[in-house]
């Protein structure tokens, strides 16, 4: 924590929803971790405390963003179309407190040490920062030389990603390949209290989740081992995964990937999920990421790239606000989606997707409108009156 901010922070009268809805009650943050939560909480003495009224706010578990390219991402589009390393303010004022991040197609000129080295830096600036060891590639890149190694002996790495299937830009690996790669990922997450699990990227092929249920078909290599992602790309591929979740996976949709972004066959993330919903699917079993940072790369039908973005975190925020303003899901569910679900399929979970007394004091506030008012990260003061108020190390304050 930041020597010039007070150990103890009271956050008083706000709604809390954590994602229980624990109704309106005081927060206690001692250090980086919830000590207290209650109605009228007595101050700390002899203790220099920060005490904030949140009257008419509502008080939510941080987002965990499981998908992130903190190094940048892209490059499809030649060297200029690189997107740049993911800045500190820009994820705060996300709402995102906590995030993992990945490599993409470019696992040549982009390094897993650099992603370790940027991860690192992430956290010294406040946030909680993970790893997946890889690329879009098979054999991956890794930093030890083995996927099982790295996820033993490196803390930060807590699986293999993404991996990408079902797309142009892949090694066109076999389903061995796949299998082979899943097993040391669950492996080396059993032997070290990890997830281990396989972050995999689904492109447009017309192969679409086909080797996922190959893969998993005789039970040795659990749905749950895998985390497929941007299933919302389009409507075949969402219909696929909703089957994969109905019987046991877990289905990733990306916030970033929708016709507003430039995706014109994409399901709009929010309308995603209540079609998930509505067709039987555990709401356990739904999770969101951004691919924040990463380009997003609009292709021709022979594959050509004729334009790129760059997503944005912010997207989690707008697509869980759309869940609740548009698609009539409760705050308290659309919030599962983006926290406790997250934690608990990536083995974060209780330090981490809730509010709790003894979890870490990752908080955001919203306002009544929705709007983000507030962030704490491990009871870093972040974000006060919907602006940054800490920087990263080279950032230009605004």
């Amino acid at each position: 924590m930041s020597k010039t901010q007070p150990f103890f922070s009271l956050l008083r009268n706000a709604n809390i929803i954590g994602p229980d809805e624990l109704g309106q009650q005081d927060i206690l943050i001692a250090g980086t971790k919830i000590a207290a939560i209650g109605k009228d909480l007595a101050l700390p003495q002899g203790y220099d405390i920060q005490e904030i009224d949140l009257t008419g706010h509502t008080i939510l578990p941080g987002f965990i963003d499981s998908h992130v390219h903190m190094i940048g991402g892209g490059g499809e589009g030649g060297y200029a179309t690189r997107t740049p390393e993911i800045l500190l303010s820009k994820v705060t004022t996300s709402g995102v407190t906590t995030l993992v991040g990945c490599l993409g197609t470019d696992g040549t000129t982009r390094h897993m040490e650099s992603l370790l080295a940027k991860a690192r830096g992430l956290e010294e600036e406040g946030l909680s920062t993970y790893i997946y060891t890889g690329a879009y590639e098979i054999p991956t890149p890794t930093i030890t030389g083995s996927v099982r190694k790295d996820i033993i002996i490196i803390d930060k790495i807590i699986g293999v990603g993404e991996i990408a299937m079902s797309d142009h830009r892949s090694a066109q690996p076999t389903k061995s390949d796949y299998q082979k790669l899943a097993a040391e990922s669950r492996v080396g997450g059993m032997l070290s209290g990890k997830a281990g699990i396989v972050n995999m990227h689904l492109g447009d092929g017309t192969d679409g989740m086909k080797l996922l249920y190959e893969i998993t078909a005789n039970g040795e290599l659990p749905k749950s081992q895998f985390l497929p992602t941007h299933v919302n790309r389009n409507a075949r591929l969402l219909d696929e995964s909703i089957e994969w979740a109905k019987q046991g996976g877990i289905m990733d949709i990306t916030s970033g990937v929708s016709p507003a972004s430039g995706s014109a066959k994409a399901i709009k993330p929010s309308a995603a999920v209540k079609k998930a919903l509505t067709a039987g699917v555990p709401l356990t079993q739904i999770t969101m990421s951004s691919d924040g940072n990463g380009s997003m790369p609009i292709f021709d039908e022979k594959g050509s790239t004729i334009g790129v973005g760059v997503a944005s975190q912010s997207s989690m925020l707008e697509e869980v606000r759309d869940m609740v303003q548009n698609e009539g899901i409760s705050i308290s569910n659309a919030i599962q989606i983006v926290t406790s679900n997250v934690a608990k399929a990536l083995k974060l979970w209780p330090e981490k997707g809730t509010i709790a007394v003894g979890s870490d004091a990752d908080i955001i506030v919203i306002n009544k409108d929705f709007n983000l008012t507030n962030v704490w990260a491990k009871g870093q003061h972040m974000v006060k009156d919907s602006k940054a108020i800490a920087w990263g190390t080279f950032e230009a304050k605004e």
